[in-house]
C-alpha cells in the first residue's frame, strides 16, 4: 500500500466526501483541515459543483488555494476571482446534448456563471439548487450556450442508465471531452483538460510539489482519476467496491465522519 508519509496537500473532492449526505460541513471534518493547517499541509477542494457553489466552505475551511470547479473546467480564487476556465468545444457540447435526450436524460449546461436546463421541475433540481446556492435560467434551447459551456450534465434516477450514457457518450466524444459519472445519477461532460487528474497536476505546478506529497479522498469513479496521479489516495467507505479497489486506503462513509478520520489516521498520525 502507498505510504502518507510526507504528505504535504491534500485534494478532496466535496459531494459524498468533504459534507454528509444532508451536504453539511461537520464541526469535526472543519476541525481536522484546522488541524492540517497548523500542521502544514496545504489543503485545497475540487468538485462538479460550480464555483459559486463551494463559496460557503471558503471561511469555515479558512481555504487559501485556489478551488476547482466543474472538476477543473474553472479554477478560482477564494475571492471567487476567476484564475483559469476551460470550455468544452461548441461541436462536443451539441453532440453530447444531442446524445443525452435520445438515451433519456435530462440535461444541464452550466457557462461560467450560469446554470441552464428546459424543466425547473425535472428530478434533482431543486436540490441542485438548494447545494449550489444559486438558481437555474429556463431555456428552450442550449445553441447560443454551446460556445459557453464549462459542462454539461446528464440527469437520471436510473443508475444503470447513467452509466450506460457514460460509456456510449465517453466513446462518442473519445479525445475531445471528459465524461464521467459524479455522482450515481449524474454525469459530468466537461473540457478534455477537465479531469480531477489535472486539478492534481495543477496544483502540483503552482505549488512545486511531486505528486508522491498529494494525498486525494474521493467517493466516485471521478475521483479515482486523482487517485492514480496522486501519491496517497483515500476512497470514501460510501463508494463502491470498484472505487475502494483503487485507493491506497478506505475510510467511513461521508454519514460517519469518514472524511474527518481519514485525516486523523492518515495525515495526523492519529493524533
Amino acid at each position: 500500500m502507498a505510504s502518507a508519509a510526507n504528505i504535504s496537500f491534500l485534494l478532496a473532492d466535496v459531494d459524498g466526501t468533504l459534507v454528509t449526505e444532508d451536504k453539511v460541513l461537520t464541526p469535526r471534518a472543519r476541525d481536522a483541515v484546522m488541524r492540517l493547517n497548523g500542521k502544514g499541509i496545504r489543503f485545497a477542494i475540487t468538485s462538479g459543483r460550480p464555483p459559486r457553489g463551494m463559496s460557503m466552505f471558503v471561511d469555515p475551511l479558512a481555504l487559501a488555494e485556489p478551488i476547482a470547479g466543474f472538476n477543473g473546467g474553472a479554477y478560482v480564487a477564494p475571492d471567487m476571482s476567476v484564475l483559469e476556465t476551460h470550455t468544452l468545444a461548441a461541436d462536443a457540447a451539441s453532440k453530447a446534448i444531442d446524445m443525452l435526450g435520445k438515451l433519456g436524460l435530462d440535461a444541464w449546461l452550466y457557462t461560467g456563471d450560469a446554470w441552464y436546463l428546459r424543466n425547473q421541475d425535472a428530478p434533482h433540481v431543486a436540490r441542485e439548487g438548494w447545494t449550489v446556492k444559486f438558481p437555474p435560467e429556463v431555456t428552450k434551447s442550449y445553441e447560443d450556450y454551446y460556445n459557453q459551456a464549462v459542462k454539461i450534465v446528464g440527469i437520471s434516477d436510473d443508475h444503470r442508465l447513467v452509466q450506460k450514457a457514460e460509456t456510449e457518450i465517453g466513446n462518442a466524444l473519445d479525445g475531445s471531452a471528459s465524461v464521467a459519472r459524479s455522482q450515481p445519477y449524474y454525469l459530468d461532460i466537461t473540457n478534455i483538460n477537465a479531469t480531477k487528474a489535472a486539478v492534481v497536476r495543477y496544483h502540483a505546478s503552482r505549488l512545486g510539489v511531486p505528486a508522491s506529497e498529494i494525498a486525494t479522498i474521493g467517493d466516485m469513479p471521478n475521483d479515482v482519476l486523482m487517485f492514480r496521479v496522486s501519491g496517497f489516495s483515500i476512497a470514501m467507505g460510501n463508494a463502491s467496491d470498484e472505487v475502494k479497489s483503487q485507493a491506497s486506503a478506505v475510510t467511513d462513509s461521508y454519514n460517519d465522519e469518514g472524511f474527518a478520520k481519514a485525516v486523523e489516521r492518515f495525515l495526523l498520525g492519529g493524533s
